[in-house]
């Protein structure tokens, strides 16, 4: 998840760079359909979508990862001592 939204958002900001240009991704050409101001709305929020994606993915995978506290650790309930 958080390599699409980290897609989404390179598109996003890639679109608004080309458009400078006189360029287009040949994959969102449709987003000026409907007018620039609906193409510029379409853009920007390519661009916070994939960032909200792009963070919360990053959060997910940082708290799967994280190591147990050592109160929730096995432990054996033989001495070792003992033999």
């Amino acid at each position: 998840m958080k390599q699409f939204g980290g897609w989404l958002f390179i598109f996003g900001a890639g679109s608004i760079l080309l458009g400078f240009v006189g360029y287009e991704f040949s994959l969102l050409m449709w987003v000026d359909n409907w007018g620039t101001t609906v193409g510029w709305i379409i853009r920007v929020a390519m661009i916070v979508a994939g960032g909200a994606v792009w963070f919360l993915a990053r959060e997910e995978t940082a708290e799967q990862s994280e190591p147990l506290p050592e109160s929730h650790t096995m432990h054996s309930p033989v001495d070792s001592t003992n033999g």
